[in-house]
């Protein structure tokens, strides 16, 4: 299954200047459309399973995606955050030819297929630098990512889920363009042995007062695993708006 997935610029604790208290607690919610730029799957990958695409079956979008994040900053430079981000594509489609799939056989014409991929992440970071522009924070996340591949052709159905556990890297960092104005960079990746994961995102960000503030931008999932199990690579865009909440008082 795709590994990693990121997910994005989100959570972030804007500081406008050194000094400036900041929120203990940071609550984020997004939302935007989805699309896939290609999903190719082959299970198993042994030989007996057919590689086709899930982008060739279900188009490319978009499709209604959305996240919750939790960040606790219980020291100055120490931060948790917790992500929920469910994503789940369903369409009816047309296999251009023969597929195995699951060890089952699905002959050329309508299909139903499902994709999902939901994430939950806890991310440690440490801030590395603060200055009067910029602010750098570095730490790994722990994801639990829960995903399955389905097709259903009339009485044929084949289904594979994939629950698992993925270590990422994780770097972060703001620049303050002007007061209120924020432009952050987020990143959860990992690369190396059978698969890779990378997701990035860069948004803008504009505070409306001291607790609330509005962000928006692009993000980008890709990666996936080559194992004799399974094979599946995705690479998925994200058109990013979210609303953020600081409750409670500063620190």
């Amino acid at each position: 299954m795709l590994l990693g997935a990121a997910d994005h610029a989100g959570a972030q604790i804007a500081i406008s200047d050194p000094g400036v208290r900041t929120s203990t607690w940071t609550i984020e919610l997004e939302a935007g459309p989805v699309w896939q730029s290609y999903n190719d799957v082959e299970i198993p990958n042994d030989g007996t399973g057919t590689r086709f695409s899930l982008k060739d079956v279900a188009g490319t979008g978009p499709w209604p995606a959305g996240r919750l994040y939790v960040t606790w900053r219980p020291a100055e430079r120490h931060a948790l955050r917790l992500l929920a981000a469910p994503l789940t594509i369903r369409e009816t489609g047309t296999l251009d030819g023969p597929v195995t799939f699951v060890d089952q056989g699905f002959t050329p014409g309508s299909v139903d297929a499902r994709y999902t991929f939901d994430s939950y992440r806890l991310t440690y970071r440490y801030r590395l630098h603060h200055g009067a522009e910029t602010t750098v924070w570095l730490g790994g996340t722990a994801k639990l990512r829960d995903a399955v591949v389905e097709l259903r052709q009339g009485d044929t159905h084949g289904r594979k889920p994939d629950l698992g556990f993925v270590p990422l890297l994780h770097l972060a960092g703001d620049w303050r363009l002007t007061p209120g104005w924020v432009l952050s960079l987020d990143v959860d990746a990992l690369a190396g042995g059978p698969g890779r994961a990378e997701d990035v995102a860069l948004e803008l960000g504009y505070d409306l007062s001291e607790r609330w503030s509005i962000q928006g931008g692009y993000r980008f999932v890709e990666g996936g695993a080559d194992v004799d199990e399974v094979y599946t690579f995705a690479w998925l865009h994200y058109a990013a708006l979210s609303l953020v909440w600081r409750p409670g008082p500063g620190r």
